[in-house]
């Protein structure tokens, strides 16, 4: 997945109100940018980090700026969370994800469940249907190690639920982690700060919900997708 324009270097001041972040750039001015990550950002948003923002001159959008990534230490961190779903569906219709290589008909958001809607149903002749949830993976507290989620998640827990639903119904259903930041070669599930999404993913994964994990190379010119990383749950 390739970024729209070529990033720029920045200093992050302070992230706020969810979506919004200060930051100044490299000519000393102080801009707003635009986060698109609702989630609590553990680990990525102190001040002072290096980022990386994507210019545009849209006049239909209130700010020039959007967080795209985080230099966090030694790695590059993908803060923009709608990238994860990017990097997949280019490699599901590239054929790129192995275990799901056999899919010739790749769809996005289409509902299901309880007023859901799920991010990619493949299909494929003589294939089960097949639902894939993602997740966008950035917490790492230990060396080499991806972790999800970094706060509590009822609706993740709740995809896991119908995923489950879908399997019961004769289908296929995959949770799809993907790491976006270069630093981990394996992932796990942080239990610690979501013990019912850990226990939902458990149990999801007795009733045949298929669990992956990838990793990716995120640079400011694009994320790439690279290999499947050991999942430890």
């Amino acid at each position: 997945m390739d970024f729209h324009t070529p990033l720029i270097c920045a200093t992050l001041l302070r992230r706020y109100k969810r979506f919004l972040a200060d930051v100044k750039l490299e000519d000393g001015r102080e801009v707003t940018a635009h986060v698109a990550n609702p989630g609590s950002m553990l680990g990525m948003k102190d001040e002072g980090m290096a980022v990386w923002l994507e210019p545009n001159d849209d006049p239909k959008r209130k700010l020039n700026y959007s967080w795209k990534l985080v230099e966090v230490g030694e790695a590059t961190v993908v803060v923009d969370t709608a990238a994860a779903n990017k990097v997949v569906g280019e490699a599901l219709r590239a054929g790129a994800i192995g275990p799901l290589a056999a899919y010739s008909d790749v769809r996005a958001e289409i509902k299901y469940g309880e007023n859901s809607r799920i991010d990619f149903l493949l299909q494929g002749e003589g294939l089960p249907d097949c639902y894939v949830e993602v997740k966008s993976v950035t917490l790492s507290r230990q060396a080499g190690l991806a972790e999800f989620p970094d706060s509590v998640t009822k609706r993740g827990t709740k995809h896991l639920r119908e995923l489950s639903v879908m399997v019961a119904e004769g289908h296929r259903a995959v949770m799809l982690y993907l790491v976006q930041r270069d630093d981990c070669t394996r992932f796990a599930l942080a239990a610690d700060i979501d013990a019912e999404y850990a226990r939902a993913m458990v149990a999801a994964r007795q009733t045949g919900v298929e669990a992956l994990c990838f990793a990716t190379k995120p640079t400011p010119l694009g994320v790439n997708l690279v290999e499947e990383l050991p999942i430890y749950i």
